[in-house]
């Protein structure tokens, strides 16, 4: 019997139930892949490491789950060697970790940049209140300045 599926098959994957830990054998049901499969892949996959509990039993949480139908994807639908498939997520992980430092970082910038206006605003605000006493201010109504026109000389 051949495990992998031939591409004019397809093959709809069930839902993932919203639950903490998943069996090898509800993995294997939720994945199209067979337990013998996932345990192969354990080995294969440095970011797929099931908890370990009771004798031995293997418990994958949701975003295992998730890597598992990927790496599925990776070798049965588009083809991917094992080695392949594995610098393809060895990719993708590193490119997440620099999109993640890189969001980081601006966001650390945004809160500076903040910081120093509020200072700048702080000081204006000490200068306000210094030199002119609120009772003395008024609310004054800005000007709108007229639409210049032109006259056409003949």
């Amino acid at each position: 019997m051949n495990d992998r599926i031939s591409k004019s098959e397809v093959f709809v994957l069930p839902p993932i139930p919203a639950k903490r830990y998943f069996t090898i054998g509800e993995v294997s049901d939720l994945c199209g892949v067979k337990p013998h499969v996932l345990r192969y892949w354990e080995q294969e996959f440095t970011q797929l490491k099931p908890v370990k509990r009771r004798g031995n039993r293997r418990y994958y949480q949701h975003h295992e789950v998730l890597l598992i139908r990927r790496i599925r994807e990776l070798l049965y639908e588009q083809g991917f060697t094992i080695s392949g498939a594995r610098n393809k997520l060895d990719g993708r992980m590193a490119q997440a970790e620099k999109d993640s430092m890189a969001a980081a970082a601006a966001a650390a910038k945004n809160k500076i940049d903040l910081i120093e206006v509020r200072h700048e605003l702080e000081q204006i605000l000490a200068l306000l209140t210094l030199s002119v006493p609120a009772t003395t201010l008024v609310p004054v109504a800005v000007p709108s300045t007229p639409p210049v026109t032109k006259t056409l000389s003949e």
